[in-house]
């Protein structure tokens, strides 16, 4: 007698299973800006003063009774940095606006909430980057100048291992020394992911032990999310934003984002059957002042080998 049963193989109208959500792991997180602080922006030029403290004069004594005779004071440095735009645009069709998916409400709202954090990626890149300022005028974009542009006092090149410019322990302690010696006290380190394995590296760091209750043990550490310096406790922390050739000594109290217009979301006029979106922000660096940080430029960072 013949198989009549009716199997998956052969029914028709079968509905798609397809889950009702989507898995993105695109990489978001943005340490430099959420880390810095925020202020505002009243120009596209924005502007700030800096000051130091004279040299130290070891020769300073006076003679018993002499006349006081001031010196020639100096006056304060005015700098500043100017604004960029940066702006995503989205553009759905009413159409799709409105046909049922999956993992989405509205077409539209999920591709705004994308842009959203593309927006922040592509601000943190340029935050970070070697950029210089630029006026801009009517044919070229007004450009913000990057922190590793601003670093330049505390410059401290990669020096490696056998002809290799990688970054390496001495590298850091001789950046840290150039901060502590101009009076900064940089206390994030922010590097490549190809670097922060390379950190991880140094000699001695699997033996940092972090202070523990006397109820519990003491924890060997094996990666150097903190490096204890000689001048200071630095956070070590991967930016998947920050390019491989510059390791970047921040104090996250010295430098802010400026904001001339902060996030908007502005609906744009019609002009077919779909509906169009800008988003967009206008920001600028401000390094309050560049002695406070350092660097290490000019790395050749060496590409971890594959698990056999």
């Amino acid at each position: 007698m013949a198989d009549v049963t009716m199997l998956t193989y052969d029914t028709e109208g079968k509905r798609e299973d397809l889950a009702d959500a989507i898995y993105d792991i695109s990489p978001t997180t943005t340490p430099f800006m959420s880390t810095i602080g925020r202020t505002k922006a009243k120009a596209t030029y924005h502007e700030w003063q800096t000051d130091n403290l004279s040299d130290v004069d070891p020769t300073n004594a006076q003679l018993e009774g002499a006349d006081a005779v001031a010196p020639k004071l100096e006056t304060t440095q005015k700098v500043g940095n100017r604004t960029q735009i940066s702006d995503k645009v989205v553009q759905v069709s009413t159409t799709d606006d409105v046909v049922d998916k999956a993992g989405r409400t509205t077409e539209t709202a999920y591709q705004l909430a994308k842009a959203s954090s593309e927006l922040k990626r592509d601000m943190e890149t340029i935050l970070l980057s070697n950029q210089a300022q630029d006026a801009g005028n009517a044919t070229t974009a007004r450009t913000l100048q990057g922190m590793q542009a601003w670093v330049t006092t505390n410059d401290v090149p990669a020096t490696g291992t056998a002809g290799i410019t990688t970054f390496d322990e001495e590298d850091l302690k001789g950046a840290m020394l150039e901060a502590y010696d101009q009076g900064g006290e940089p206390s994030m380190l922010l590097v490549s992911p190809k670097n922060k394995v390379q950190v991880s590296s140094f000699a001695g760091i699997a033996e940092q032990r972090y202070q523990a209750p006397k109820s519990s043990p003491t924890t060997i550490i094996g990666t150097a999310d903190v490096y204890l310096s000689d001048f200071g406790t630095l956070n070590v922390v991967p930016d998947r934003f920050l390019d491989d050739a510059c390791a970047l000594f921040v104090d996250p109290s010295m430098a802010s984002v400026a904001y001339l217009r902060p996030f908007k979301k502005t609906k744009l006029a019609k002009t077919g059957d779909s509906e169009k979106h800008l988003m967009n922000v206008e920001y600028t660096l401000v390094c309050k002042n560049e002695k406070a940080h350092a660097k290490v430029s000019g790395i050749a960072p060496v590409t971890p080998a594959p698990a056999e």
